[in-house]
């Protein structure tokens, strides 16, 4: 069967065209559609495209209805085709494969901007080739990911997991491949109800403690940009894995080869459910809004209470506890440290969240507008300052949103979020001052945690519940914000003009002023008066280490395995993820399946 399919982008645009050239050819349907080529969801197209079978056609009047990016695409691949042909020196005839290895933007020469790539070909002839070939190519050998063997020791109960961040999941990933059929314990909610609590928060003001923007299946990095870059070298190929697996369950696969790849909250929420459907599929257990509130160390048991269930209370063994409880775990690290297990205070950084147009974040880094080609533009800033302090941006989300992503009662904390085509009207960034336990005024291993308390605490009372925002110019004049400026405020929750400044010792403020002012000489207006600073950027990275050996084990207790970014052992999504899988290696080295 022939269908047709025909696309305009706005709803007063004629489909007569592309109607009548589709019934000439023959078509024995056609389906229609009103909507950008920029959107990546096609409602109609991606029903059409489930109800195809084998031997039926897709016909379209031209391929750019299908969607920008396919004759991008189809431009790319042509162009890349030939350069391999010329650099290689192959002959008409000549057969080879090849895959895009890594894609970055060359902007020294703004506004003329040109992306790089490496490639990675396949021949037949290949010496043949190579000596004749001078240049930037060489011979490369692949790094393939591989499981390590199993151990011979007996697992006196399955494998346990908590929490269901990247740490969590890809541990637990690991696990079910492997066939040790892991429970995973997650105490807020599976990431579909997730997203419907972390929506009403947004709405309503009305928070759920055990399920809201850190808690829950995904972990904190659900809702954010979905970063996937990392400094963590790798010579395993986990890193590599990692992104595989991501692609596997629905991410775009240009996260294989991007320079500074991302997935987005929308499109990442459905990749962690697919990937949860996998582990079930593997033998793994879920028990959502599930909350491990004790151990005993004697018995390998852990104690649960079930959120759900009107707090019902139960006892499960353990054969390996892998916590993985994300930064804001703040009872669990308090429950750990009575049981004495080791976990020392360690620095990390607080500060605000800053907001510009992305126009002006695109003129500064592309020397022009992007238009319809080029990402909305990305920066990543650091100062050093005379007081000793570092001042740098994290977490920067082009085209994005600043969300409230507090997680306790009277609590406020904010971070930002970016949907996969980041085509929202600001940018923002957390602008952060590094703190170490000089700073928290107590040489408790959890004086961080007081420290975090104390200014989200500040930052509930700056804003009365909702975010507190002041103009950059009003923060250096200690006043309150009594008007927007140039910059309305992209927020997932409810704001309110406030006392930014306030939330924070004068020591840090100031260096927060100091920061920004001298982020300007880089981006120029990055300094305005009218950019937007909301607080508190609080939860960067975790205020704790959990000690562990080099087994991945706590040195007094040798089951429990602190794992990823709440452990202090990662930092985002994807090194998080990459320690998952190195303390699911060091359980499946140790046991046997």
């Amino acid at each position: 069967m022939k269908y047709g399919y025909a696309r305009v982008s706005t709803p007063d645009q004629c489909l007569n065209l592309q109607l009548d050239a589709l019934r000439l050819y023959g078509v024995d349907h056609i389906c229609e559609e009103k909507i950008s080529g920029k959107n990546k969801n096609k409602p109609v197209l991606d029903a059409l495209i489930a109800k195809l079978k084998t031997g039926d056609q897709l016909i379209v009047w031209k391929l750019d209805r299908l969607g920008r990016r396919t004759c991008e695409l189809i431009k790319l691949q042509e162009a890349l085709e030939k350069k391999i042909q010329k650099t290689l020196h192959l002959k008409k005839g000549d057969s080879f494969t090849y895959r895009i290895h890594r894609q970055s933007l060359d902007a020294r020469r703004k506004p003329e901007l040109f992306y790089v790539y490496t490639v990675d070909v396949t021949v037949s002839n290949e010496n043949a080739i190579l000596k004749h070939c001078k240049g930037n190519i060489q011979k490369v050998e692949e790094k393939h990911y591989q499981i390590p063997s199993h151990g011979t020791e007996t697992l006196n109960a399955r494998p346990v997991v908590i929490g269901s961040g990247p740490s969590g999941l890809f541990c637990a990933y690991l696990l079910a491949l492997e066939g040790y059929r892991p429970l995973i314990l997650e105490r807020g909610a599976c990431v579909e109800e997730r997203k419907k609590d972390v929506d009403r928060f947004w709405e309503t003001g009305v928070l759920d403690p055990s399920s809201n923007v850190q808690f829950g299946e995904g972990g904190a990095g659900t809702f954010s940009d979905g970063k996937l870059n990392t400094l963590v070298k790798d010579k395993t190929g986990r890193n590599r894995f990692v992104l595989e697996t991501f692609v596997k369950f629905g991410a775009d696969e240009d996260i294989l080869y991007a320079h500074k790849p991302h997935i987005g909250t929308d499109v990442l929420i459905d990749v962690v459910s697919q990937m949860r459907q996998e582990i079930i599929s593997l033998g793994g257990e879920f028990c959502f809004h599930t909350q491990v509130t004790d151990v005993d160390l004697t018995s390998k048991t852990l104690k649960l209470v079930h959120l759900s269930e009107n707090s019902a209370e139960e006892e499960v063994s353990a054969g390996a506890a892998v916590f993985a409880i994300g930064h804001s775990a703040r009872d669990t690290f308090e429950m750990l440290y009575k049981h004495q297990i080791p976990m020392r205070a360690k620095s990390f950084a607080v500060g605000v969240r800053i907001e510009h147009p992305q126009t002006l974040i695109d003129h500064s880094q592309y020397g022009r507008d992007r238009g319809n080609d080029l990402p909305a533009a990305a920066y990543k800033l650091t100062e050093n300052l005379d007081n000793g302090r570092g001042v740098y941006t994290f977490c920067m989300c082009p085209g994005g949103y600043v969300v409230n992503a507090s997680s306790e009662e009277h609590r406020l904390a904010v971070n930002g979020m970016s949907y996969h085509d980041r085509s929202g009207e600001n940018a923002n960034s957390a602008v952060v001052v590094t703190v170490t336990p000089d700073d928290f005024g107590s040489d408790h291993p959890l004086a961080g945690i007081s420290f975090q308390r104390s200014l989200e605490e500040k930052a509930y009372q700056a804003g009365q519940g909702k975010v507190p925002v002041q103009r950059f110019g009003d923060f250096k004049e200690d006043q309150i914000t009594t008007s927007y400026g140039m910059v309305h405020s992209c927020m997932k929750g409810a704001s309110v003009f406030g006392d930014v400044r306030g939330i924070f010792p004068e020591e840090i403020a100031q260096s927060l002023e100091d920061g920004i002012t001298a982020m300007d000489h880089k981006i120029h207006g990055f300094a305005d008066n009218d950019a937007l600073l909301s607080g508190v950027e609080s939860r960067t990275s975790s205020p704790v280490r959990i000690e562990r050996d080099e087994n991945f084990v706590c040195a007094s207790c040798d089951w429990i395995y602190p794992c990823g970014e709440g452990a202090g052992y990662a930092g985002g999504i994807t090194s998080a993820a990459m320690d998952g899988m190195k303390v699911a290696e060091a359980i499946i080295q140790k046991y046997k399946s």
